[in-house]
Formats: structure tokens, C-alpha cells, sequence
């Protein structure tokens, strides 16, 4: 038959307190007496204090304590401990004239093995109390510590989790947009038939590849980034044809930097879906400049004042990513006048 183990534990626990309120006993029965020896009679009276020893101590550890002080009811607390101490000394004398009633038959100067004034006695059972209070006292404390640790610790675990769930969501809702803009250019060109479909499908096969294989990844080299943002460009010309004028710029962006995939080319996306035409041309202007652990990232598009501006689904999502990938760690202005919407992000790859 196996042992339950509840059972077991609860045993141990007993027998634990047993070993300690002997030790408590034979502790009162050694500062009690008179000289060395161990007389009986001072064994006897010994026994007499130990329910109000016992009772005191368990009302404090096991009700004062983690009822009132740990959950910060101070004033209860206080209260109920002064009851408690009123109790124990009424509890302590009486016990105190009963053992000696009982032992000497009502003959008290037949007691002469004790040695300590009543005073001494009930500030005794008062100090094991106080002791025995204090270490349970720094058990429950250890004890919170310790939840509160891990509680903090799964708190962690959500927020990671509600973070990844979130940035996940955000890709998925990328990817349709982006692919939407891309495939409705390649089904024009498909239907006229053009010779630069077959560049165009090149073209969207490596987008497709930077989307499908890299876009889940924590980090990418920005040179990935910035090639993927050129794919882009071409494609859109080829819509456009004679009615885009693109200009793009980097500067000193060296191979090593990484920064989250799908950070900048939702910007250009958004450029080209709501910027205008204006004299029969549709203006977009992009610079990637890199120094020291920053990127600037500005991008400005043909704009007219007098239509409000959209702001789309990639860039509404491309700053809560900000948010969640970069936070405390970028400046993103959004600026408009009657000629032009411009972006500029500056980006800081340090952590704080």
C-alpha cells in the first residue's frame, strides 16, 4: 500500500513540533530551577505554562501573522495583538498560581526550587512567543517573495506571449495588403500582355521569398531591407511607367546592421497606394542614412492638402511594431503641407 503523501508530510510536520515544544519544556525546567539539577517539581510547573507557551505562540503564527500583518491590516493587528498579550499574562498567572496550588498544596514556601519571580516567568514565555513569531514571520515573507517572483515571472511569460501573438497578427495583416498592390500591378501587365511580366513575376518572387522565409525572423540585415525596398520601386515603375519619379538614397549602411524585417517597406508602400499625382506626376523621395548605432529613415510623397490624407493599413500597423519591436528607441514625425506628406523615423539599434 502505497503512503499518502499529504499524510506523511503532515506527520513530520507534527512530530516536529513535538521535538520543538519538548525543547521549549526542558528550556523553562533548566532557567526555572535552583543550581544544576533538574527537580521534578520545576519539571511540573513547567508543564503548567506550556498550553498558554503553545496557545500564544500558534494565535500569533497562525492568525496574527498571516491574517492582519502580512496582509497589511496594521491596525487590526495591533489590536488583536494586545488582546492576545493581556490574555497570555492572565493566562501566565493563573497558570503560574495553579502549578504552585497544585505542587505545594496550597504551601507555597514549600516551593523553594524556583528560583525566578513571576515577572521573569511570564517575560519568558513572552520572549519564546516573540522568537518563535519572528522566524515565522521571515518564512512567510521568504514565501511571498517567492510568489510574487513567480507571479512577476508568468506576468513576463503573457506579456512576451501577448507580444508575439500581436506582432503576428500584424504581419498577417501586411502580407495581404502588400501582396494585393503587387498582384493587381502583375494581372494589368498580364492583361496587355507586356514583355516585363516576366521580370515583374522575378521581382515578386523574391519579394515573395523576403515575405514568405524571412519576414518571421527576429532580425535581418538592413541591406536585405533596402534590396527588397528597390524590388519594390521597380515594380511600381513599371505601373506607373512615365507618371513615377522615384529618387532613393543610402548612406553609410555597412552589411552587419539588422533591424526587424518588413520595418521600412510598408512606408514606401503606403507612398505609393495615397500619394498624388500632381502635374502629371506622382513624386516619391527616400533616404536611408546610417551613423553610430542610428538609422533615419525618411520618406516624402507628392500629397494634396485639400484630400485628407489616409494613413493605411501598413503604416497604422508599422507603428504599433515600433512600439512593440522599438520602444523607447525611436522618433517617428509625421509631417504635411499642401504639397507634401513626409515620413521620418529615426531608429536607434542600442539597447537602454
Amino acid at each position: 500500500m502505497k503512503k499518502n503523501p499529504k499524510i506523511t508530510t503532515h506527520l513530520k510536520r507534527a512530530l516536529l513540533h513535538i521535538l520543538f515544544w519538548i525543547f521549549i519544556l526542558l528550556f523553562f525546567t533548566s532557567i526555572f530551577g535552583v543550581g544544576n539539577t533538574i527537580d521534578m517539581n520545576v519539571v511540573y510547573f513547567s508543564l503548567f505554562l506550556m498550553p498558554v507557551t503553545i496557545g500564544a505562540t500558534y494565535v500569533s503564527i497562525y492568525k496574527l501573522l498571516p491574517d492582519y500583518l502580512i496582509t497589511k491590516r496594521y491596525f487590526l493587528f495591533g489590536l488583536y495583538s494586545i488582546y492576545t498579550l493581556i490574555i497570555l499574562i492572565f493566562g501566565a498567572i493563573f497558570s503560574i498560581f495553579f502549578a504552585l496550588a497544585f505542587l505545594t498544596d496550597f504551601k507555597f514556601e514549600k516551593m523553594t526550587v524556583l528560583s525566578k519571580s513571576s515577572v521573569f516567568i511570564i517575560t519568558s514565555i513572552c520572549l519564546v512567543t516573540l522568537i518563535v513569531s519572528a522566524f515565522k514571520l521571515l518564512k512567510l515573507n521568504l514565501k511571498q517573495s517567492k510568489n510574487n517572483a513567480e507571479l512577476e515571472a508568468k506576468i513576463l511569460e503573457a506579456q512576451l506571449k501577448l507580444k508575439d501573438q500581436e506582432l503576428k497578427y500584424l504581419k498577417m495583416q501586411i502580407h495581404p495588403h502588400f501582396l494585393f498592390n503587387t498582384l493587381n500591378t502583375m494581372y494589368g501587365y498580364a492583361l496587355k500582355k507586356a514583355e516585363e511580366t516576366p521580370e515583374m513575376i522575378l521581382k515578386l518572387s523574391n519579394l515573395l521569398d523576403y515575405l514568405l522565409y524571412q519576414v518571421d525572423k527576429p532580425l535581418v540585415p538592413l541591406a536585405h531591407e533596402i534590396n527588397h525596398i528597390k524590388d519594390y520601386i521597380s515594380l511600381e515603375q513599371m505601373r506607373f511607367n512615365e507618371t513615377l519619379y522615384v529618387t532613393f538614397s543610402e548612406e553609410s549602411c555597412s552589411n552587419s546592421i539588422e533591424v526587424a524585417p518588413m520595418l521600412f517597406l510598408p512606408f514606401v508602400e503606403n507612398s505609393f497606394k495615397h500619394g498624388k499625382i500632381e502635374d502629371g506626376i506622382l513624386s516619391i523621395d527616400i533616404s536611408i542614412q546610417c551613423e553610430a548605432n542610428n538609422i533615419k529613415f525618411n520618406i516624402k510623397n507628392s500629397h494634396t492638402k485639400s484630400t485628407p490624407t489616409q494613413l493605411g493599413i501598413g503604416l497604422e500597423n508599422i507603428k504599433k511594431r515600433l512600439e512593440l519591436l522599438y520602444s523607447d528607441r525611436y522618433e517617428l514625425n509625421i509631417n504635411e503641407d499642401d504639397h507634401w506628406f513626409e515620413v521620418q523615423l529615426k531608429l536607434s539599434l542600442a539597447h537602454a
